[in-house]
């Protein structure tokens, strides 16, 4: 820039050269001083936007999946096996309890082997029996204490894809008889949120009818979307409340949500694991406070429930 300008070995003899060196310097240094002007106009409001989102966070209410509940309630999902409960699973998953029937859950008329709950070993996928028996344990650990849980019904793995066996992708009338409250023993409608389960094929995933929150929500550990299930679980809930309390209900301003923000899983296999631990936390009314590390955990105190044909 200082040869341009001549400065380093030009004599301004004359007015004509003076005069034309004279505006393009002011013109570079009005530039530069504008340019720095702008800067500092710029840094000013990053450092005031910023102080004014820490403001925000710390006067704005918080969720309740954002907070940090009570001592005794966060620490119960994570209590470790005790070393007879933990040489109990391992007799149950070893080869040698293979061929043996463990356990029957008789609400459910399920046969847990040692076949079937080998599923809980590290780096398996689910089966059907193993998280239908797990969410039957869910409904009876609320039973036992309503105050502690919430309001929820937990449907089977065969629910969604019976609803949605009929012409077009719908078929209200297969799964019409399921809810009945002779059958349950309470009102679908009554309850704050209804699961699930969804089975993509080889992923497994949770839909939520969240009456509580006026929500159809869908969990899905590798941060899938699918817009069907939450358009059929809205058709199935209107469907539903008509057919059992004989009302039209308006579901029009519930929020149809992707829940974001949630415990992914970093491998192939334990898909089937996050969508029971979504279920149960949620059913805590708490927040997903777990993450990938948690689920050899998981599967061992899953086992031991299961076991013990008891939800903690």
């Amino acid at each position: 820039m200082m040869d341009s300008l001549s400065l380093s070995n030009s004599k301004f003899d004359d007015s004509s050269s003076s005069a034309s060196f004279v505006p393009s310097y002011k013109k570079l240094l009005d530039s530069a001083e504008k340019r720095n002007d702008n800067l500092k106009s710029l840094q000013f409001h990053i450092q005031y936007t910023e102080k004014l989102l820490e403001t925000y966070k710390l006067l704005r209410p918080q969720k309740k999946d954002e907070q940090y509940v009570k001592e005794d309630v966060i620490i119960e999902p994570f209590v470790q096996l005790d070393k007879e409960e933990k040489a109990e699973v391992s007799h149950a998953l070893s080869n040698y309890s293979r061929s043996k029937v463990l356990v029957t859950h008789e609400n459910s008329n399920i046969d847990i082997t040692g076949e079937i709950l080998q599923c809980l070993r590290p780096r398996a996928w689910l089966n059907d029996e193993v998280i239908n028996v797990y969410l039957e344990l869910l409904k009876e650990r609320e039973k036992r204490e309503p105050k502690r849980f919430l309001r929820c019904h937990f449907f089977n793995t065969f629910f969604y894809k019976k609803l949605i066996s009929g012409k077009g992708g719908y078929n209200y009338q297969s799964v019409k008889r399921w809810t009945s409250q002779r059958k349950l023993g309470y009102c679908l409608f009554e309850c704050d949120k209804i699961f699930v389960p969804i089975h993509q094929e080889v992923h497994w995933c949770l839909a939520v009818i969240n009456k509580k929150d006026e929500k159809f929500q869908y969990l899905d550990s590798l941060g899938g979307r699918d817009n069907q299930v939450l358009r059929v679980l809205t058709r199935y809930f209107i469907d539903e409340v008509k057919d059992k309390n004989g009302k039209d209900i308006d579901v029009s301003s519930w929020k149809q949500e992707f829940v974001v923000d949630l415990p992914e899983q970093e491998n192939g296999f334990d898909c089937g694991m996050f969508m029971l631990k979504y279920a149960d936390f949620y059913s805590r009314d708490i927040g997903l406070c777990f993450n990938q590390e948690h689920m050899p955990y998981f599967r061992l105190r899953t086992a031991k429930e299961i076991l013990r044909l008891k939800a903690e």
